[in-house]
């Protein structure tokens, strides 16, 4: 019997029920990007596209047990962290990465859904900081996210957020990934890509589009797949970021809200 070669990779976060966020964001973009794709539940959600009308977290020994079946049977190549919610898990999820050395780790500080109902307890914040962050191989906040971590209260142009990579870094992940989708004023996007030494500028279109729904988890899992499959941290950055400027841009306005992002896009594109 032929030996199975595909990267692995794990997302520990909540669940969507309106599918454009959360895990379901997560396993859709692990498929499109040709990884395996391994879920661990945080909370569930009852999601749509015009908001979160309630937020059910699960036990920590539910949280436990997942990533024990998980990690002690197939492995993981890659995680990524998203919503968790509670200081607990955040504990929880620091002391399991310790565990099972899992080595690249990227954690989307998850803070907000679309419409802004909290996903991270206040006191959750601390426990971010201090317990996982410093596991992490690359963080990817956007600019109020970064704001809440670092304790300003705005990030006005790319000078402050260039400001912000550095004490970003201090927290003790490998990479820093700071997205400047909020930075208002401006007809593109510009990211910051930091390893300590090195700042590599990543610039995008500006996409004219309500429907964003699930881009942070999306562009978080994409990343997360291509160094499952062993890419570099930069170009690892590079295809995700093609992948969700594709997503964006053939979003799909379901429901009456924010409608999500197309997580097929970048490969239709790419195959086209």
């Amino acid at each position: 019997m032929r030996m199975l070669s595909i990267a692995k990779a794990l997302t520990i976060a909540g669940s969507d029920s309106g599918g454009g966020a959360g895990i379901q964001a997560d396993l859709k973009t692990f498929q499109e990007l040709g990884v395996y794709g391994m879920s661990v539940i945080t909370a569930l959600t009852a999601q749509n596209t015009l908001g979160v009308q309630g937020v059910y977290p699960q036990t920590e020994a539910c949280i436990a047990a997942q990533i024990d079946s998980v990690l002690t049977d197939i492995g993981v190549d890659a995680a990524k962290t998203g919503m968790l919610f509670s200081a607990d898990i955040v504990r929880l999820v620091a002391e399991q990465v310790r565990r099972y050395q899992v080595k690249k780790l990227v954690v989307d500080p998850v803070m907000f859904a679309k419409g802004g109902s909290a996903l991270l307890q206040e006191e959750a914040m601390e426990a971010l900081k201090q317990h996982l962050l410093p596991l992490a191989y690359m963080i990817t906040p956007n600019i109020p996210e970064a704001c809440r971590l670092i304790g300003v209260t705005q990030l006005r142009d790319e000078a402050e957020m260039r400001d912000a990579v550095y004490r970003l870094y201090e927290l003790g992940p490998s990479y820093i990934l700071l997205k400047g989708g909020h930075l208002d004023g401006s007809s593109r996007c510009i990211d910051y890509l930091y390893d300590g030494q090195q700042t590599i500028v990543l610039e995008s279109p500006r996409i004219d589009t309500k429907h964003t729904h699930g881009t942070g988890c999306t562009l978080s899992a994409a990343i997360t797949a291509e160094l499952a499959k062993g890419r570099s941290a930069e170009d690892a950055v590079q295809t995700a970021k093609r992948f969700i400027t594709a997503a964006i841009e053939h979003a799909m306005p379901l429901g009456s809200g924010i409608g999500p992002t197309n997580h097929a896009a970048y490969r239709r594109l790419e195959h086209a």
